[in-house]
């Protein structure tokens, strides 16, 4: 059997490019060489999201992404995390071997912490137990499917290594049981800027949409930040965030021969945000035209994610098993 890689999208919105390629672009390469899961962990957005009708709209988002992008559901696992009840089994087992204190020092809770210190708050204020012990449940979507690697963006790299501490701690206690994970990062796309030269994120209101209609891809697309220098001034490639997005798409030549041209001078900053609007629309029309067809038909994606829950958990039962019976309880 190939090595098991498996990888996660967060139910919270339309996607932009730095989802596409940071995470999901090298995460659809998985299928070339490993046993590829895909899920969606709708229970993970409870952190956050409160509306029922919300949080099924989002997963079918979810869900239609993957497929638009081309992640075919006969060759590969997609399922949703909920229809996984071994999951939440795990996770409480997990729980029992996982130091509060490891959880304290989890990036998402501290940054929270932090934020309610500086404004004078009650350091745990609005924080739920779901949050707290989100590495937990994360550590039980890995480790029940025995995977291998797990391709993670630089901020999700910490929640591995938990994952990692767990797995070691149990498997101290009962036995080589569970399979330790790799990291998968690809460090060319750790980072992609916004518009606005930070870190692309919706929290930021600073994102590409790949799906969105055209007019409202080019719109932050002229929005992307430059500096005053003219098109006949040489410019450095590295720090303009047009080509730190454009060479990610554009074939080696067309990549070179721009990099050539920033640096003698000639460009000027409207033509190539034109030409990197003109190139995500080639990259991202046929697939936004059936990723809106998909969400049309949600009784097609049920029927998806059902048989893609019924394949993992085939995956799934004989690990839980061993994990029973290494604690002590009925089989």
């Amino acid at each position: 059997m190939k090595p098991i890689a498996l990888t996660g999208l967060k139910p919270t919105g339309p996607p932009h490019i730095g989802n596409y390629l940071g995470m999901l672009k090298p995460s659809l390469e998985l299928a070339e060489k490993f046993q590829a899961l895909y899920f969606i962990p709708d229970y993970h957005a409870l952190t956050t999201v409160r509306d029922g009708k919300e949080l099924e709209n989002l997963t079918y988002q979810a869900t239609a992404t993957w497929i638009a992008l081309g992640l075919n559901p006969d060759e590969v696992i997609i399922y949703r995390q909920s229809d996984i009840p071994e999951v939440f089994e795990l996770a409480w087992i997990l729980s029992c071997f996982t130091a509060k204190g490891l959880l304290n020092r989890s990036h998402a809770y501290k940054a929270i912490v932090d934020d309610n210190i500086a404004a004078g708050r009650e350091e745990d204020k609005n924080i739920n137990i779901g949050l707290f012990t989100y590495p937990v449940l994360m550590a039980a979507d890995i480790l029940l499917f025995g995977s291998h690697v797990v391709p993670v963006g630089l901020d999700q790299q910490q929640h591995l290594e938990i994952t990692r501490d767990v797995a070691l701690t149990f498997n101290n206690t009962y036995g080589d049981v569970l399979t330790i994970p790799e990291a998968l990062i690809r460090e060319e796309v750790m980072t992609i800027p916004g518009i606005d030269g930070r870190k692309m994120s919706k929290s930021y209101n600073n994102v590409i949409p790949i799906f969105a209609p055209p007019n409202q891809v080019l719109k932050p697309v002229k929005r992307i930040v430059t500096d005053s220098k003219r098109p006949e001034d040489p410019k450095d490639p590295e720090d303009c965030h047009i080509f730190a997005i454009y060479r990610h798409f554009a074939n080696a030549d067309a990549v070179a021969a721009k990099r050539a041209l920033y640096l003698e001078g000639g460009l000027a900053y409207g033509a190539m945000k034109q030409e990197l609007f003109e190139l995500l629309e080639a990259t991202f029309a046929d697939k936004r035209d059936r990723y809106n067809a998909l969400l049309n038909d949600p009784d097609a994606l049920d029927k998806i994610l059902e048989k893609g829950a019924e394949k993992a958990r085939a995956i799934a039962s004989p690990i839980m098993a061993k994990v029973r019976k290494a604690v002590g309880v009925s089989i």
